[in-house]
């Protein structure tokens, strides 16, 4: 899931629910439309958070004994990919 999937669903939805005038007894593509924006605002706010917490490294100074300096550094990512 990424940021444009929910952009494409919204854009989607938004085609279906204002600019599409079908009329169907079965189903409302109106609702259907209606039903993909807010499937595509949910995954485009969830990409979103994805990548702002993606990337985080933390970098560790210390001193030992005879005065030297000690770095050490860990980084985590995380990949949206599916």
């Amino acid at each position: 899931m990424s940021m444009a999937t929910g952009v494409v669903l919204f854009v989607i939805g938004a085609i279906l629910a204002f600019a599409v005038n079908i009329q169907t007894d079965v189903v409302s593509v109106s609702t259907i439309g209606y039903i993909l924006m807010a499937g595509g605002a949910v995954v485009f706010v969830i990409g979103l958070v994805l990548s702002i917490r993606g990337n985080r490294s933390v970098t560790t100074s210390r001193t030992d004994g005879a005065g030297n300096r000690v770095t050490s550094s860990s980084s985590t990512t995380t990949d949206d990919r599916i």
